[in-house]
């Protein structure tokens, strides 16, 4: 069996991590350190440090990654290969160049679209049809190394980020143990990018689940969903924040003015934006837990007429969700 160390962090790399475990002789696990998290900024560990840790598999947690520390580290545990899912940090080339198998990276789209941190939310934000995974190798430049292994998927049209990447999660943990097997047979070919074709991705912000209601139905649509189950997209209703967790674009004109409920039934609520109507299914309120409308409406008394605002734009920004640097 092939040695190797695999990098990752979050959720989404723990089902590539789970393979690498059961088929290399894995080494070591590295990953980003704890970070706070929570009203009481507690140090939680990440979900990779915590999976590693419960199979009995070695963790490093280097703050510094490039100062020649962990490059010794790697060294000294000699690994033929080395793995990458979400790991969230960018490597020079002296760490690169320690395993004689070299690198293979799990990345989340169909490279070259969505270089970058967030191309789960980005692929939903602006209404891609398709997506995928793509296994590649790992070159100095982001996401620009050979692609080793590629597959599509569609992107369901209610289809949330949160549910996308479970979908994507298994599937490049099935990709990354065949690139495994090729690698271990000698039988990798590695076919380069088109860089000119190259498209790139922000980092996903909570700013980022701020609705405006002059934005289209379908983009709002889209935020929703890309904002689901992190950060949430948000407006203000009645002067409190408003999370809204579950809408449809409804084929009709607005009517009104954007952010202005237009109907309230039973088991929605019609709203007017920029162009086109959006229905509310599910949302929260602060303090309160997730509610559908059918068992929100009741209580709160909404009327048609009643209109959600914006939160105001924090001061020095104006990216907005969803554009891209």
């Amino acid at each position: 069996m092939l040695r190797t160390v695999f990098f990752g962090t979050p959720e989404l790399a723990v089902p590539s991590l789970e393979r690498a475990a059961s088929t290399t002789n894995l080494l070591a696990v590295v990953t980003q350190p704890d970070r706070p998290r929570g009203r009481g900024l507690k140090p939680e560990p990440p979900p990779v440090k915590r999976w590693a840790e419960t199979h009995g598999i070695p963790v490093l947690q280097p703050t510094k990654i490039n100062d020649g520390t962990l490059e010794q580290q790697l060294r000294d545990l000699q690994p033929d290969l080395c793995l990458m899912a979400a790991y969230g940090r960018l490597l020079k080339q002296p760490l690169l160049d320690v395993p004689p198998l070299g690198w293979l990276n799990v990345h989340p789209s169909l490279l070259p679209r969505w270089r970058g941190p967030s191309p789960i939310q980005t692929a939903i934000l602006e209404g891609d049809p398709v997506t995928g995974v793509t296994i590649m190798r790992v070159a100095l430049e982001m996401d620009a190394g050979d692609i080793v292994l590629q597959e599509s998927v569609p992107i369901g049209p209610e289809e949330t980020a949160g549910e996308l990447t479970e979908r994507l999660a298994e599937l490049g943990a099935a990709l990354l143990e065949k690139a495994i097997h090729m690698a271990e047979a000698g039988t990798i070919a590695a076919t380069p990018q088109n860089h000119a074709e190259a498209v790139y991705c922000r980092l996903f912000e909570k700013k980022d689940g701020r609705i405006r209601w002059s934005d289209p139905a379908v983009r709002i649509h889209n935020l929703v969903r890309a904002a689901n189950p992190w950060p949430t997209a948000y407006c203000l209703f009645r002067g409190e924040l408003f999370k809204i967790l579950k809408t449809s674009v409804v084929a009709e004109p607005a009517g009104a003015e954007p952010g202005v409920i237009t109907a309230v039934e039973k088991k929605r609520l019609l709203v007017a934006t920029g162009e086109g109507t959006l229905a509310i299914f599910r949302a929260q309120l602060p303090g309160r837990k997730p509610l559908d409308m059918e068992a929100f409406l009741p209580g709160a008394r909404v009327r048609a007429g009643e209109r959600f605002t914006e939160v105001p734009e924090p001061p020095g920004d104006s990216t907005g969700g969803g554009n891209l640097e």
